[in-house]
């Protein structure tokens, strides 16, 4: 009877005896060849592939291009279809008007009027909280509704058309501060010949832009102030020829008077005195057994 050890030895021979005639075979016979990698499925692929009842697996990096949203785009809703952008446009149209409207112009003009009812009462509610729009009551009316009253527009600096009207808002002004042009034309579109006839008569002072000298800022003015100089001294100041700086100052000096400002040159900078840092001395024999001080004293001085 065979040992373990000997059937152990039996199989290990004959393992690599079949394997040599494998690999034989390889060598003598037509080596087969790799399969190519298998490309990406294509459209009609995935369609033929379908027609045999198994869904095809969807790629989650492929989008459905005919699906597909892109969110980082607003979506198209038209233009002025919103309550602000249509507030906007009423302020416009009221300001051009200049005559009261009833909400049924304003809702013409906005091609509004085939909303439902809900829809329009919300934006005749939203027109009369607008700042630029001022809503006047039906005064023939007791208990006023969504539908009553006129429409006007409501400049920022209210009941300000004409000259006169100008100059009696400059007067009751409180403060020193001036009018923004900007603000005017906001109710008065049609300032710029009435501030310039003002101007020239001494009654308001105008700030002009350098660019395209246009009106930016007016104030107050009292044509009493003004006074108008001889021609003869105008051609006499401007003969005049104003020294330099450096010769004025010492031109006050020779005369005795007091410049009010002192000549730069005048003052000698004195160099400035440069502080050592004093050096601070360490004690290195510092001294840590204090209890035996009298045993470490030096006695060599009491040698005979």
């Amino acid at each position: 009877m065979a040992s373990f050890f000997d059937r152990q030895q039996a199989a290990f021979a004959a393992s690599v005896t079949s394997a040599g005639s494998k690999l034989s075979g390889m060598s003598t016979g037509t080596k087969r060849a790799l399969a190519p990698p298998s490309p990406s499925p294509s459209v009609g692929s995935t369609a033929s592939a379908n027609v045999g009842g198994t869904t095809p697996r969807k790629d989650r990096d492929t989008p459905n291009l005919t699906t597909s949203i892109v969110y980082s785009q607003p979506e198209r809703t038209g233009t002025g279809n919103n309550a602000i952008a249509q507030l906007a446009y009423t302020v416009q149209w009221l300001r051009s008007k200049g005559d009261p409207q009833t909400y049924q112009d304003v809702l013409s003009y906005l091609s509004l009027l085939g909303q439902s009812e809900a829809e329009q009462e919300f934006f005749v509610e939203q027109m009369r909280r607008h700042p630029g729009i001022q809503w006047v009551p039906d005064p023939d009316l007791s208990e006023q509704t969504w539908r009553s009253g006129t429409y006007l527009h409501r400049p920022i600096i209210p009941n300000v058309r004409s000259k006169t009207q100008l100059l009696a808002y400059l007067q009751k002004k409180t403060d020193a501060s001036g009018v923004n042009v900007k603000d005017l034309k906001d109710g008065w579109p049609n300032c710029d010949a009435a501030l310039t006839d003002l101007e020239a008569d001494h009654r308001i002072l105008v700030v002009r832009q350098k660019k395209d000298n246009a009106a930016r800022t007016v104030w107050a003015d009292d044509p009493s102030l003004f006074h108008e100089m001889d021609s003869d001294f105008k051609l006499m100041w401007a003969k005049c020829e104003v020294p330099p700086l450096d010769s004025i100052v010492q031109r006050l000096k020779a005369a005795g008077q007091k410049p009010t400002s002192e000549d730069p040159r005048d003052k000698i900078m004195a160099p400035k005195e440069i502080k050592k840092k004093k050096r601070v001395q360490r004690k290195t024999n510092k001294s840590t057994n204090t209890h035996m001080e009298h045993l470490l004293k030096d006695y060599s001085h009491v040698r005979k």
